[in-house]
């Protein structure tokens, strides 16, 4: 948090350090520009864990030419803070970036980020593993493919909800 017109007292820098920011959009973005701004301003930062997820050009054994991603506008970014916050209460992250793109992607598109910032490493591979495991069962997000034989719909998968049980978390999206 930058304070223009004065210099930021301590109220503020906690209010930057609890911060996180969820966005869903259709533009890419800049991986730099957004840990850059993650990292701002907090001393306390002693790492940093950032994985970002690109679109690939064969899933199933089909080659994939593009894929249309859609979401709930409002529910989406709702569903995703929630999984922020108990990233928060489980591994004391101090910050945290999700941007996850909507519309039509094609093969190499940027995806998804997932940057958090903690005081240690262990805690933030942690939080970032735990929050793209949440993501990819929890995130109300549909993905079409469009592969030589046509378009179709993305099924959630076993292995999905199996990472995500590995954190005490139990469902069924692949049933």
């Amino acid at each position: 948090m930058r304070v223009v017109g004065g210099d930021a007292g301590p109220h503020d820098r906690i209010v930057r350090m609890q911060r996180s920011v969820v966005t869903v959009q259709q533009a890419d973005f800049d991986l730099a520009a957004e840990v850059a701004a993650l990292r701002d301003g907090d001393t306390q930062v002693g790492a940093v864990a950032v994985f970002v997820g690109t679109m690939r050009d064969r899933n199933d054994g089909a080659q994939i030419s593009a894929m249309e991603l859609e979401h709930y506008p409002g529910m989406t970014e709702s569903a995703i803070e929630a999984m922020v916050s108990e990233a928060r209460r489980r591994f004391g992250i101090r910050g945290a970036r999700v941007i996850h793109r909507v519309g039509t992607l094609l093969p190499g598109d940027q995806i998804v980020l997932v940057a958090v910032t903690c005081a240690h490493r262990r805690e933030a591979f942690q939080a970032c593993e735990f929050l793209m495991d949440y993501l990819k069962t929890q995130a109300p997000f549909w993905k079409k493919e469009t592969t030589p034989e046509g378009a179709r719909w993305v099924d959630a998968r076993q292995a999905d909800d199996a990472a995500l049980a590995r954190w005490g978390l139990e469902l069924d999206n692949a049933g």
